[in-house]
């Protein structure tokens, strides 16, 4: 398959090299040093169980409109960096291609194919203009959640966490062949991918864990042990994450892991610093919206009271702001 990766930072290169290396037809969309280093040298993944992995066949761009259209493409990006890039995303889209979402929080495409009492209605705090709505056809789009760990560690070279769980599922809940077709490609590349007719349950188990520790350990500086290690920090997360259970609850969603244990697979990822973390000590814009804002959007949506994930929000929000308006340094 002819697969494009838009976004191809840790967990995009992640996949794209996996990918490649199983024999897929890759290209790895990027920029700055770390594309300059894929373009000379191929990537390199450090894997979590000590095997290195250097990838050469892949190709790697910053010029979308000059790969063509794609059999399946990946948006690795974060939420709030793709609606600049819709207009190339969708250079890349035919009428059969598979376009895969893996970003964190509550994504723009929840509520369409729905079927609920807000089919249609669009997350205005990950799409406030109406433009990925708009301008990505729901027919294509593949859910995925994301669940690995990784990081650039330099550039051309990512280094694997932990995790390799890439499950996916249509917006409609259907198990369709295109899916499965995907799913094999992940799992042919070394991944654990599932086909779930559920896939908004899966998405809301994943941002129940970010919309809590990465906000508080961006503004804290603590990586998930020591939040869930220090018993003030540790309420705050069962406050919060209890607050988002039940917005999800009111929109039919099932968890399938009790809170506590959410809580505890959280510790055991040991000394990670959250995406957000890492994100605020590089200089880059927080993932504050899809993360934290889009559940406010439905806590309010559904006439939920949300004290602690508001207050999560405004001081996110604040940091954020001191960090891009004033150049605060962390």
């Amino acid at each position: 398959m002819k697969v494009c990766v838009v976004g191809a930072g840790a967990i995009g290169g992640l996949m794209g090299g996996r990918l490649a290396a199983s024999g897929q037809n890759v290209t790895l969309i990027a920029r700055g040093p770390h594309l300059a280093a894929m373009q000379r040298a191929g990537l390199t993944l450090r894997m979590a169980d000590g095997s290195v992995e250097r990838i050469r066949e892949v190709k790697a761009t910053d010029d979308m409109r000059s790969v063509g259209v794609q059999d399946v493409v990946i948006i690795g990006l974060k939420a709030h960096q793709i609606e600049p890039v819709v207009g190339e995303i969708n250079s890349l889209v035919g009428p059969d291609t598979v376009v895969v979402t893996t970003q964190n929080g509550l994504p723009w495409w929840y509520f369409q194919k729905h079927g609920g009492e807000f089919d249609g209605q669009v997350v205005r705090t990950v799409d406030p203009h109406g433009a990925l709505a708009a301008g990505i056809d729901p027919e294509r789009i593949l859910g995925c959640i994301a669940y690995p760990a990784a990081e650039i560690s330099a550039p051309g070279e990512i280094r694997h966490i932990e995790g390799m769980r890439f499950p996916v599922g249509e917006l409609n809940g259907e198990v369709t062949e295109r899916a499965q077709r995907v799913a094999q490609a992940f799992i042919d590349a070394g991944f654990k991918a599932p086909v779930l007719k559920d896939i908004r349950s899966e998405i809301w188990l994943k941002a129940w864990g970010n919309l809590t520790f990465n906000p508080i350990s961006a503004l804290t500086h603590a990586t998930l042990e020591d939040i869930c290690q220090f018993p003030p920090t540790r309420q705050l997360a069962v406050n919060v994450m209890t607050e988002a259970q039940t917005i999800a609850h009111k929109l039919g969603i099932t968890f399938r892991v009790p809170l506590e244990k959410r809580i505890a697979g959280a510790e055991r990822v040991g000394a990670h610093k959250t995406s957000m973390l890492q994100d605020l000590e590089a200089g880059k814009a927080l993932e504050i919206d899809a993360l934290v804002g889009a559940v406010a959007e439905l806590g309010e949506l559904t006439g939920t009271p949300t004290p602690h994930i508001d207050t999560l929000l405004a001081t996110s929000k604040l940091l954020s702001h001191l960090v891009e308006e004033r150049g605060l340094h962390v």
